[in-house]
């Protein structure tokens, strides 16, 4: 505890990092408040109808994501999984269009005209998305009197250019903190709106196991206790890594290498990091966006508003062990990684340099995202089977999942940005070692 308080006292004393930490919470102060605030025409105190529609299924999670402004109406609704689902588009354009794969190589001037094209088709996203919305809060709202004012096309025209200007906001406000604050500032607001529904969804619980479910104290303090192994299981996923041994010379003439060091190439089981987690989730909401953020009805749609639903689970699953893959061929390059050990006099033992050493890291590679990338979608489904044994709804988004894999990264992250500033001042770190494992470059976002 005394080394909690000096490593706190420690940041305050650094005065980059503290005004870098309070920018961050100034930040993540106007996200929560403009959360609360409702669209101009509703009527704050009549939104139960849609409170009950996102108490259930995958408008649940997508209520989560956005820290509980979509099931309050608020100008910030649509959260920030429109910009998610651009990414998703333009990152894929990179793979198969040329145009994209030339801006990827032209460095600064490239990622911001590629950041450009982002911002536009989150725009063009959102004005499909903010009248589906507008749509299904009339239903929604259409058997309670006076809960909007004015429900006519001014309503949906000025309802949609706020949702939009309200996503837009929270991707700059994202961008700040990247630029200004901690760092990965949209994973961070969408942790701070996961941790806002926490008290929520313990609080549903509690009603749960001591009113409707029964159990009482013993199966609640059974249930927190599975949480906490999942937990720590999730931690260990994101900080797992295999060391790749290599050796260094120390001294070059001509062609020979002269003694020798012996150093390791950690690699992470989880390279990705969320990032894939983040990706197929943002995916898994089209079906019900297109549908008007409606659940009703039978077939595809209702087979994917059902999170704890096979087909929902399976596809999901899959969704994330192809993004992993994907997503570690981005941010680890084994030619980069082989030129650069060439450079500095370095092999590995057994592998000749050159072209066998990038095979021999891909397959690596390749092996080690596999049992990763299945443990991670395995994690990412542990809601379904929650709910399914009776946890409430909303505190089952816990048991693993987007939510629990996105708090753990982001945490991470988060401290060794923290920490990274400390140790370069000479000050203790936040851990003995003074080494905590993030996300490394996994913070595309």
């Amino acid at each position: 505890m005394k080394r909690f308080f000096s490593t706190i006292k420690n940041i305050f004393k650094i005065e980059d990092l503290r005004s870098r930490i309070l920018l961050t919470l100034g930040f993540i102060l106007i996200y929560r408040l403009g959360a609360h605030i409702v669209l101009p025409g509703v009527n704050p105190n009549e939104l139960s109808a849609l409170s009950k529609q996102t108490s259930e299924g995958v408008l649940s999670l997508l209520d989560m994501f956005s820290g509980g402004a979509f099931s309050n109406a608020s100008i910030f609704a649509l959260g920030i999984m429109p910009y998610i689902s651009a990414s998703i588009v333009v990152q894929l354009l990179g793979i198969a269009v040329p145009y994209f794969q030339r801006l990827q190589r032209e460095g600064e001037s490239g990622r911001k005209k590629i950041n450009q094209i982002t911002r536009f088709l989150t725009i063009a996203i959102l004005l499909i998305q903010a009248p589906s919305y507008i749509a299904n809060l009339r239903i929604q709202l259409m058997h309670t009197p006076g809960a909007i004012i004015d429900g006519g096309m001014f309503f949906t025209i000025s309802s949609t250019i706020i949702l939009t200007a309200g996503t837009m906001f929270i991707l700059w406000l994202g961008e700040r903190i990247t630029d200004k604050g901690v760092g990965n500032g949209i994973s961070l607001l969408i942790m701070v709106g996961i941790i806002a529904r926490l008290p929520y969804a313990l609080a549903g619980e509690f009603v749960t196991r001591f009113e409707q479910a029964g159990g009482g104290l013993l199966v609640l303090l059974i249930e927190l206790v599975v949480l906490f192994i999942v937990f720590v299981l999730a931690i260990a996923l994101v900080q797992a890594v295999r060391k790749i041994p290599v050796q260094y010379a120390k001294r070059v003439v001509g062609n020979k290498q002269y003694g020798g060091v012996r150093q390791y190439i950690p690699l992470k089981v989880n390279a990705a990091g969320v990032m894939p987690i983040i990706f197929a989730q943002a995916l898994m909401f089209l079906p019900i966006m297109f549908a008007g953020f409606s659940s009703e009805g039978g077939g595809f749609i209702a087979a994917f508003a059902d999170y704890t639903g096979f087909w929902y689970n399976f596809t999901f699953a899959v969704l994330i062990i192809v993004f992993t893959y994907f997503y570690t061929a981005v941010t680890i390059n084994p030619r980069q990684m082989a030129e650069d050990m060439k450079k500095n006099g370095g092999f590995i033992p057994g592998v000749k340099p050159g072209n066998k050493t990038v095979e021999f890291l891909d397959d690596i590679m390749s092996k080690i995202t596999l049992p990763g990338s299945i443990f991670l979608a395995i994690i990412a489904i542990l809601p379904a089977f929650a709910r399914l044994l009776g946890v409430n709804s909303q505190f089952a988004q816990f048991y693993g999942g987007t939510s629990l894999l996105i708090l753990v990264g982001v945490i991470l992250d988060t401290l060794q940005q923290i920490e990274s500033h400390l140790l370069m001042r000479h000050y203790d770190g936040l851990t003995k070692s003074g080494r905590i494992k993030g996300r490394g470059s996994v913070s595309a976002m």
